[in-house]
C-alpha cells in the first residue's frame, strides 16, 4: 500500500484490515467543488494545520456538513507541497499516539487544494474575488506577523511587498492584504481573517500587521483609499482571535518503522532546505482544542460540529492565557531549555527526571497562581491532563529541542504576564522557578550543555544577536561582571516588563545565573536547589 487517492480504493480493505480508518466520502468530488466554490483557505501548509485544521475539515465532510475542503497555502517552505502533498495526493496518514502505546490511523482528506504561492499568486487572487470564500486561516508561528521593526519600518522581506503594491506581494501578510483587496474590488465582500497561531492576541496581530501594509499601500498610491475603510469595517472584514493546543512533533523515524512494517510503503522522513521536518504521516498527541472568537461576517462552517468551541472574545483571551501564559507553554519553554542544557532528547524522558517534574509542576504552581478561567475549560483540569497525561507520554516523540525553538519570542508571553501579574500584587518574591528558567536561557545561550560540551542551539530570530552579547561569558570559567545580562534584562522586548526594576525578580535571575555558569554539572545542581525550596 503507498498512500494514495488509487489505494485506498482500490487496496481499500487491506487499509482496513491494516487498522486505518479511511474517508467515507468521494474525495474528488469535494475537490472539484473546492476549486470552484472554494470556503476555506489556510496559510501555513506544515504539520499541524494537516492533522488538526485539515482534520476539522475531513471530520465535517465526512459527516456531511461541509462539501468543500480547505485551500493549503504555502509561502514559507514551497518544498513541503513537492514532498508530502503532490507525490501523496494531498492526503495524510494521522497517527494519533496515545498513553497507552496504542494508535489511532486515519487517512485524512480534508485538503482540497495546494497552492505554491510563490509559483501560482494568480490562484490566490482568483480565489479571493469568489464570493464562496468565508474564511482564510493561519498557522504560521509567531514570527510570521513581523512586518515592521521597532521604529515602525518595514523589516527588510517586507520591503518588496511594500514597494511593488498588491501585484508583487510575496510574504503571507502582504499576499492575504493583497488577497483583501482583490475582495475589496469584487464588490467589498465579507470575509473573516482567522490566526490559529500560537499568541496572543493573534486576530489583533494579524490584523495590525494587513492594515500596516494597506497602510503603506495607500500612501504611495498603489491602493485606493477606501480599502482601509474596509478593512477597519467588522461586517465586512473580520479577524478573529483564537487558541489552539495540540502537540505535533516532528515526524518520527521510528513510526515511520511500524507503519512500514504494516505494509504501508513510502512513509519517509524529510527535511527541505529550509529544516522543516516533514512526511506523508503526521505524529501528534490525541488531546486538541480550538477556541475562536465566532466572528465571520461571511458565515463558516459548523465547526462547533467538529469539536471547536465558538466563542465570545474575552472567552478566547481568557482560554489563551490560560494555556499560553499558566497551564501548558511556560513549562514546556521550562523543559525545552533545561533538557537541552542536561542532554535529554524527550520531553517524556525529562518528565521521569525528579528535578525536571518537579520542575514543570512548580512552574504549573506558579501560574495557577494568576490564571485566568475561562470558564468553558477548568484550568485545574487543563493542567492536570497535561502533567499527568500529555507531557509523560512515552509514545509522543517530542524534543526539547524543537520547542526551544524562537523561545526569544516566546518568553515574554509565556512568562511576562505571570512576572507582572505578581508585581501588581507585589508577591513577586514568590516566584522561584520562572527566574530560574530564564536564567537557565541565558545559560543555554552560551553554546554548552551542563558537561560543558558543545551543544547545537535551535533556531531562533535573535539568537545570533544574543550569542555575540554574550560570547564573552563562557561556562566554567566563572561570572563576577554580569552587567551583559543586566543590559537583556531592561529590554522589555524579551520579557514584557524591564526585569531591572524588580530586584526580586532580576535578583534571582542573575544569582541563578552565576552559579549555572560556575562549572561542570553547575545546571543540575541549581535547578535541584531551585525545584526544592
Amino acid at each position: 500500500m503507498r498512500l494514495s487517492l488509487k489505494s485506498i480504493s482500490e487496496e481499500k480493505q487491506n487499509w482496513i484490515e491494516a487498522g486505518v480508518a479511511l474517508p467515507s466520502y468521494d474525495v474528488e468530488a469535494v475537490r472539484k467543488n473546492t476549486r470552484e466554490n472554494p470556503c476555506w483557505v489556510h496559510f501555513g501548509a506544515g504539520n499541524i494545520f494537516r492533522d488538526f485544521i485539515a482534520g476539522l475539515a475531513d471530520k465535517l465532510i465526512g459527516d456531511g456538513k461541509m462539501d468543500s475542503g480547505i485551500t493549503a497555502v504555502e509561502v514559507f517552505d514551497p518544498e513541503m507541497i513537492d514532498l508530502v502533498y503532490e507525490p501523496y495526493d494531498s492526503l495524510t496518514l494521522s497517527v494519533g499516539l496515545q498513553c497507552d502505546g496504542k494508535t489511532r490511523l486515519r487517512v485524512k482528506a480534508g485538503i482540497g487544494e495546494a497552492v505554491k504561492a510563490a509559483s501560482d499568486p494568480g490562484r490566490l487572487m482568483e480565489i479571493a474575488a469568489k464570493h464562496s470564500l468565508q474564511m482564510v486561516s493561519y498557522t504560521i508561528t509567531e514570527k510570521g506577523y513581523v512586518v515592521k521593526d521597532s521604529v515602525g519600518e518595514p523589516v527588510g522581506y517586507m520591503k518588496v511587498d511594500i514597494e511593488g503594491g498588491p501585484g508583487r506581494a510575496a510574504s503571507t501578510i502582504g499576499l492575504s492584504t493583497a488577497m483583501l483587496y482583490q475582495r475589496y474590488k469584487a464588490g467589498k465582500a465579507p470575509v473573516a481573517f482567522v490566526s490559529m497561531d500560537n499568541c496572543s492576541g493573534n486576530g489583533d496581530r494579524l490584523k495590525e500587521a494587513v492594515c500596516f501594509v494597506a497602510e503603506k499601500w495607500i500612501e504611495k498610491g498603489l491602493a485606493e483609499a477606501g480599502f482601509m475603510e474596509y478593512l477597519q469595517d467588522e461586517k465586512l472584514v473580520a479577524f478573529p482571535c483564537s487558541m489552539i493546543d495540540k502537540i505535533t512533533p516532528r515526524p518520527d523515524q521510528g513510526i515511520a518503522d511500524k507503519l512500514k512494517a504494516l505494509g504501508i510503503e513510502g512513509m519517509e522522513v524529510f527535511v527541505t532546505g529550509k529544516n522543516t521536518y516533514i512526511s506523508p504521516f503526521v505524529n501528534a498527541e490525541i488531546p486538541q482544542y480550538l477556541v475562536v472568537e465566532d466572528k465571520f461576517p461571511a458565515g463558516r462552517p459548523p465547526l462547533q460540529e467538529a469539536g471547536v468551541y465558538m466563542t465570545k472574545r474575552d472567552t478566547v483571551e481568557k482560554s489563551e492565557r490560560m494555556k499560553v501564559q499558566s497551564c501548558l507553554n511556560p513549562l514546556h519553554t521550562g523543559l525545552a531549555v533545561c533538557g537541552c542544557l542536561l542532554g535529554f532528547n524527550k520531553i517524556s524522558e525529562e518528565m521521569k527526571d525528579e528535578d525536571l517534574k518537579a520542575l514543570a509542576y512548580g512552574l504549573g504552581k506558579e501560574g495557577l497562581e494568576v490564571v485566568c478561567d475561562p470558564g468553558i475549560i477548568k484550568p485545574s483540569d487543563f493542567i492536570k491532563e497535561v502533567l499527568e497525561e500529555r507531557l509523560p507520554n512515552p509514545y509522543m516523540p517530542d524534543t526539547p529541542q524543537r520547542i526551544a525553538c524562537d523561545t526569544s519570542q516566546k518568553i515574554p508571553i509565556r512568562f511576562g504576564h505571570t512576572m507582572k501579574s505578581y508585581a501588581e500584587l507585589n508577591r513577586e518574591g514568590e516566584l522561584e522557578l520562572i527566574p530560574f528558567v530564564i536564567a537557565a536561557w541565558f545559560r543555554y545561550l552560551s553554546g554548552y550543555d551542563d558537561r560543558l560540551e558543545k551543544m547545537q542551539l535551535s533556531p531562533d530570530p535573535e539568537l545570533d544577536a544574543l550569542c555575540s552579547k554574550l560570547a564573552s561569558l563562557v561556562p566554567g570559567k566563572g561570572v563576577t561582571d554580569i552587567s551583559l545580562i543586566e543590559g537583556l534584562l531592561s529590554d522589555s522586548r524579551f520579557f514584557a516588563m524591564d526585569l531591572t526594576k524588580s530586584e526580586a525578580l532580576s535578583g534571582k535571575i542573575k544569582e541563578y545565573y552565576k552559579k549555572m555558569m560556575s562549572g561542570k554539572g553547575a545546571v543540575r545542581e541549581a535547578l535541584h536547589e531551585a525545584v526544592n525550596k
